[in-house]
């Protein structure tokens, strides 16, 4: 069995140049790649209410403007698996104007660009809006709602949505987000999928969020078995989703890891995961000096095989 390793195209991937990204993370070892489709509507402004003119563009006009990414991506051999759709995709206390565009104009691009780039899967966030509504279910009633409006180009374009599992920051505390409980996961992907007739939701793991809120990996892995699609791998130190390289955090000074990473690998074992080990760590790209990008991809993507030989040590016992 081989596993990819993936990362995301932020900070590495450029747009006067991206044949020169991707081939940097062929040569740091990297097969996959996690396109940052959200870095062309940053969550930072919409949180503010700001939107800008990118996906003002006809899909024909988007469609041409990646064109040089998904030459530079073929010519490199690096495979785009995954991509994000901008977030928040419905920002509560928002003008309706903004949430409207979000459904009607961002949503629907998004979905035509990854299937331009041949991409199989891509990540939404579910709406946090538990605080408002009073209940888990309730906030999931909204984006199940928002889910419906996408999956008909999901079926049509052979994707799969992934929704993720986050956290919610309240009165200074870090508390379970939309998608906490893998038993409901796994109980709403299969009625949806179910409903129609195809493999239209799955699910994204994000580690640094699961450190914050202390979900058990390996139970939760394995709870989600086939419906688990994507990755999004990460350390922090608990408190701050940091998005930093996998085994940088300890909670001890005898270097015991904040993550736990064993737990991780033994779910992943459990359920014979086959997708991209990819790697949500662009943030650590810009607190090294340029001139150590290459040797940082690297490590992080040395990381990806040691991950895929743990994962594949049993096959064939």
């Amino acid at each position: 069995m081989t596993i990819g390793i993936g990362v995301q195209t932020q900070n590495v991937v450029k747009d006067n140049n991206p044949r020169e990204g991707f081939e940097m993370l062929k040569r740091a070892g990297f097969s996959c790649a996690d396109f940052s489709l959200n870095g062309y509507l940053l969550n930072t402004s919409l949180y503010q209410s700001k939107l800008n003119a990118f996906f003002d563009k006809s899909l024909q006009q988007l469609e041409d403007f990646f064109a040089s990414h998904k030459q530079g991506a073929e010519a490199a051999g690096i495979t785009i698996n995954q991509m994000h759709m901008p977030y928040p995709i419905y920002v509560p206390g928002a003008d309706k104007e903004i949430n409207d565009y979000l459904r009607d104009q961002v949503a629907p691009k998004s979905m035509g660009i990854c299937h331009y780039f041949g991409c199989q899967y891509i990540v939404i966030h579910g709406f946090k809006l538990a605080y408002f509504l009073g209940s888990e279910e309730a906030e999931w009633r909204e984006s199940e709602k928002f889910i419906g409006s996408i999956v008909p180009y999901a079926k049509e374009l052979g994707i799969t949505i992934c929704v993720e599992n986050l956290y919610e920051s309240r009165g200074g505390r870090i508390m379970e987000g939309p998608c906490c409980d893998a038993g409901k996961a796994v109980e709403r992907i299969e009625r949806i999928n179910d409903r129609y007739g195809a493999e239209v939701l799955g699910f994204c793991f994000d580690t640094g969020h699961a450190n914050l809120v202390g979900i058990d990996m390996e139970r939760f892995l394995t709870r989600l078995g086939s419906h688990l699609k994507v990755l999004h791998i990460h350390d922090n130190d608990g408190i701050r989703d940091l998005h930093q390289i996998p085994y940088t955090f300890t909670k001890t000074r005898e270097n015991r890891a904040s993550t736990d990473w064993g737990g991780f690998l033994k779910g992943l074992r459990n359920i014979r995961y086959e997708g991209v080990l990819s790697f949500e760590t662009a943030p650590v790209l810009s607190a090294f000096p340029e001139g150590m990008k290459a040797d940082v991809l690297a490590f992080i993507a040395g990381i990806g095989a040691y991950f895929s030989d743990c994962i594949c040590e049993d096959e064939g016992k």
